[in-house]
């Protein structure tokens, strides 16, 4: 699949495509629906798919201090689009100088000018343009007025999002994040809530206490509520998958440490080295919530008890990776 970071890296020879549009933060179902019916669309007229998104998130330009946390960062975001059907991603830089671009602007620099659109499929409730004055039925619009101008004309296609208790939105996962209900997260993505990142070096007290985990920090990204988990960490070079026992937060037990980061302790495996690897930390169950311990002994009761949980929870009977 191809990403291109801006309007000057797709091709001049580019021919017509079928074009989706969104943050797609997440990639869940409901952008899911609006991805297969453009690939339906695509299919029907010979073309490829392309994905139109932004970084960083308008939100972080717009309103700084109302900007969500990312559950999907741009690069995990290309690879999830291509799985489920797109053929390549447009990266668009949004800036304040972006944001100040009118609805019309958008279509006939970026959807005609650039992607040749034959179709333009998004989600029934999209918005864009300054203002977020345009939406799908001036999409609608626009397609017809261009049509009977004698020019490149597209046909403009609103998906439903629904299904589930609402509709399916990257805000509804990040709530369902803050109350730590991953598997109610997973239901609205498809598939488990992640955190990828490269493994780093702590302070090596879970080596020490006979519980070695693989550390990675959250940083801006979406990440469950504070606590255990019991889920999954695999090795992105080999693709080797282990069962876990996971804790998000801060380490209340112990002093000095403040950054909120993924510890994961591979279950019945202390032999791996995983530092520098980038690995994917994925969350199936919550164990319980993160509680501060009066004593270290307290606390290793505390870690023996989520490792059987996680164990049963897995269905882990122990021994080697899942691949």
């Amino acid at each position: 699949m191809r990403v291109w970071r801006s309007l000057a890296d797709v091709p001049a020879d580019l021919g017509r495509t079928v074009v989706t549009v969104g943050n797609f933060d997440g990639v869940h179902l409901g952008h899911q629906r609006v991805i297969r019916r453009a690939r339906d669309e695509a299919d029907a007229l010979q073309a490829p798919v392309v994905a139109v998104t932004f970084d960083p998130h308008p939100m972080a330009v717009l309103r700084p201090h109302q900007a969500p946390a990312v559950i999907t960062s741009v690069e995990r975001r290309a690879d999830l689009l291509g799985a489920v059907g797109v053929d390549a991603v447009l990266v668009l830089r949004f800036d304040r100088d972006l944001a100040s671009w009118s609805p019309e602007r958008f279509v006939e620099e970026i959807l005609v000018g650039t992607l040749h659109a034959a179709a333009v499929v998004v989600g029934e409730n999209f918005r864009f343009g300054s203002r977020a004055a345009g939406d799908v039925a001036l999409l609608e619009r626009m397609g017809r007025e261009l049509d009977s101008a004698g020019e490149q004309e597209f046909r403009a296609v609103g998906v439903p999002l629904g299904s589930g208790p609402e509709v399916w939105s990257s805000s509804y996962v990040r709530r369902c994040l803050a109350d730590g209900d991953v598997e109610a997260a997973a239901a609205a993505l498809g598939r488990p809530v992640s955190v990828v990142g490269p493994v780093q070096r702590g302070d090596q007290r879970g080596r020490e206490l006979g519980y070695p985990t693989a550390n990675v920090a959250i940083g801006a990204k979406a990440a469950p509520a504070d606590g255990v988990y019991a889920g999954w960490l695999t090795v992105l070079q080999d693709g080797a998958r282990h069962p876990a026992a996971i804790s998000v937060g801060t380490n209340p037990t112990f002093e000095g440490q403040r950054l909120r980061r993924v510890e994961a302790h591979v279950l019945d495996r202390d032999d791996l080295d995983l530092y520098d690897r980038v690995v994917e930390v994925s969350f199936t169950h919550r164990l319980r919530g993160m509680a501060r311990f009066d004593s270290v002994a307290e606390l290793l009761d505390a870690m023996a008890r989520d490792v059987t949980e996680a164990r049963h929870a897995l269905g882990a009977s122990g021994g080697g990776a899942d691949r």
